[in-house]
């Protein structure tokens, strides 16, 4: 392929919860909308629930007579060979084959991720051009990132998945003359602040400045998520006009979800709001 590479988009991080599918689930659904062809790659291949989605969405679309956008859809299982190099180098090889095939026709490619450490999760954050990490609002799950002095509230060391996602980087920048953007994602927030969300808050901001991401507000905890589930659907899919409307709880979710796709900023949405 010729010209800018294709935006490689890994959602991931080693801990379960934090709500990775949710997030990938609706970029692709962002970027969609945006006017973007999305390829997607669902390496969680324990539970598959980006893939099932997808799944659900076909079969709803086709039960409603109606025409909603699907990514091409790759979901790699890992390598079944015993040696352990050679797994990882098969892992390696699918998935470079799949983001390749992807690459020749999207304009972007969103990667789920499994919450461990795997040969094909390393592979797609080591080829990423942006590093997309959910983080529910504790200090449970900042502690990913870096240990926290109990009483200071301070960041401490780097934990394991930052300095994973630094060697990344750095890997990256030496092979490929190209750097990482990293994004961390406040998801799950409550409406309502309280002294642990400005402490998270603020241990973050300054761990930023230290390590190198970016930080950006994800998903509310909204049941509208889990609802739309089964049927394959989003908030971006809702229909204004209809009998009982939509409700400004569904609108602030539909901004969320938009405001989540602009934190990307990737070059190809700017082309398309200054040709719109």
């Amino acid at each position: 392929m010729t010209g800018r590479p294709v935006p490689l988009i890994v959602v991931g991080n080693e801990k379960g919860g934090s709500g990775k599918t949710t997030v990938a689930i609706h970029l692709v659904a962002g970027l969609a909308g945006a006017g973007l062809r999305v390829g997607a790659i669902d390496l969680d291949h324990r539970q598959r629930s980006f893939s099932h989605f997808f799944t659900n969405r076909a079969a709803w679309a086709e039960r409603q007579g109606r025409a909603f956008a699907l990514p091409k859809l790759f979901a790699i299982e890992p390598s079944a060979r015993e040696v352990r190099t050679l797994a990882e180098e098969d892992d390696a090889r699918r998935f470079a084959q799949a983001v390749a095939e992807l690459s020749a026709e999207c304009d972007a490619i969103v990667v789920d991720c499994p919450g461990a450490d795997t040969a094909l999760g390393r592979a797609a954050h080591g080829n990423a051009s942006t590093i997309v990490t959910p983080l529910n609002d504790s200090f449970v799950d900042f502690d990913l990132l870096a240990g926290v002095d109990p009483e200071t509230f301070e960041a401490k060391a780097p934990a394991i998945y930052a300095e994973f996602v630094w060697e990344s980087r750095k890997r990256h920048m030496i092979e490929k003359r190209r750097t990482i953007d990293w994004l961390v994602v406040r998801n799950r927030m409550s409406s309502m602040e309280t002294r642990n969300q400005r402490r998270v808050s603020e241990a973050l901001t300054k761990l930023a400045q230290r390590i190198g991401f970016r930080l950006a507000p994800g998903l509310s905890e909204r049941v509208i998520y889990r609802e739309l589930f089964p049927k394959g659907l989003t908030v971006l899919d809702l229909i204004e006009g209809k009998s009982r409307g939509i409700t400004m709880a569904q609108v602030a979710a539909r901004a969320e979800v938009r405001g989540l796709v602009a934190a990307l900023r990737l070059p190809q949405l700017s082309k398309l709001a200054a040709a719109g």
